[in-house]
């Protein structure tokens, strides 16, 4: 099935030839239904991409322990004098 960068149609969308594919990579991406797509060759399926799906809560401290904060984070660093 071809693509046009019309939002409807790539919404509606299920398979795309990989040149279509490599075009349009990134509004295809910002609408992929969960469903996913299937990815063509010549006609033949190569790849299928589904998004990942993860909870909003799993994000939630999954950087704790993996960043140091260094200095104080409520200043730039930069001392200066509004009076001048």
């Amino acid at each position: 099935m071809d693509i046009i960068c019309d939002q409807s149609y790539i919404m509606a969308m299920r398979k795309i030839g990989a040149a279509r594919f490599k075009e349009q990579c990134l509004a295809i991406l910002d609408r992929l239904q969960p469903e996913g797509l299937i990815i063509t060759k010549h006609g033949k399926p190569v790849a299928k991409l589904i998004p990942v799906t993860r909870a909003s809560a799993e994000l939630i401290g999954s950087l704790r322990g993996r960043i140091r904060v260094k200095g104080e984070i409520k200043t730039t660093g930069v001392k200066w004098n509004a009076g001048d």
